[in-house]
């Protein structure tokens, strides 16, 4: 008999025909749940059966999460691209925007489990200069599966570098003319609010006798996309003006700089907008909540890293 640990899995994704190694931190949790329905069995002439039946058919969208520290050798930039990038289908002539989909596999001391047919829901970026640079990503998939033991042949996987080099940066920003020295902490977040096409039909769910044959989502529109974060500052008298600001479009630029203060990382929004805020403690300090308000393609916003 064998256990499972989180610090020995391994996550794989599967896009384009390609498998890539994902080194991540141990924060990696994934699982997909069945949706019960219950109905009454009292009736008329036998009011003493009073605790519910249920009926089980379909699978509610499978869940997943993992943190990636960002590297020097940027193995893991087929995140950052299936966070960014959209795709563009058409149906009946109307063009929609979807997101990139792939697999993902976790390779246990005894298991190799397998998330089909992935999107990213949300990812966050985090820039603080004494932590490593990371990103979280959260996401859905379709199905859930066990696929095989820990021996489990995944096939050809990209090759990789010899080193990996996590960083520790510090964050750049400029917002117009405003004063953005004594930063604290910068946030990013890139949100897909997605709806799942309902996918039950009767004459599939009379044939749901367990869960190799339940009912699976298998569509989605992406309904909204939001890129937003904050900025927080210490509050000085330099920028003590500031404290009260807003703006309805503004040029704002984030970047992740190395201990050498070169760049690593890099993005522009514009427009944006944004509202400053003042937040008393024993050190005074104020954010800058903020949204992008830009449709162009938020890939091609990204002007370092890739």
């Amino acid at each position: 008999m064998s256990y499972s640990f989180l610090r020995e899995s391994k996550l794989y994704i599967e896009y384009g025909g390609s498998k890539y190694r994902i080194y991540t931190t141990t924060a990696i949790s994934f699982s997909q749940s069945f949706a019960e329905d219950s109905y009454p069995v009292k009736t008329l002439h036998d009011q003493s059966k009073m605790v519910e039946g249920t009926t089980i058919t379909k699978a509610n969208p499978a869940q997943f999460s993992f943190t990636v520290p960002l590297t020097v050798e940027k193995d893991e930039s087929i995140v950052t691209d299936l966070i960014t990038d959209l795709v563009a289908t058409s149906d009946s002539d109307i063009e929609t925007q979807q997101l990139k989909s792939f697999n993902m596999f976790v390779q246990t001391g005894s298991s190799t489990f397998k998330v089909e047919n992935c999107i990213i829901t949300s990812a966050n970026f985090s820039f603080n200069p004494r932590e490593q640079f990371t990103v979280e990503v959260q996401g859905e998939g379709v199905k859930l599966t066990r696929v095989g033991d820990e021996s489990f042949n995944l096939g050809t996987i990209q090759s990789e570098s010899s080193t990996r080099t996590p960083l520790l940066t510090f964050p750049v920003v400029t917002v117009d003319s405003l004063n953005m020295d004594n930063i604290i902490g910068v946030t990013l977040q890139i949100q897909n609010d997605i709806n799942w096409t309902p996918f039950e039909t009767l004459q599939n769910s009379l044939a749901v006798t367990n869960s190799s044959n339940a009912m699976f989502p298998s569509a989605y529109t992406v309904e909204n996309r939001i890129v937003s974060g904050a900025i927080t500052q210490y509050q000085t008298d330099n920028n003590i003006t500031q404290f009260d600001d807003f703006s309805t479009s503004s040029n704002l630029s984030i970047t992740a700089k190395k201990s050498d203060n070169t760049d690593f990382w890099k993005i522009t929004l514009n427009p944006v907008m944004y509202t400053a805020r003042m937040q008393p403690a024993d050190a005074y300090t104020q954010s800058y909540d903020f949204r992008s308000t830009d449709n162009t393609a938020l890939g091609t916003r990204i002007t370092t890293y890739s």
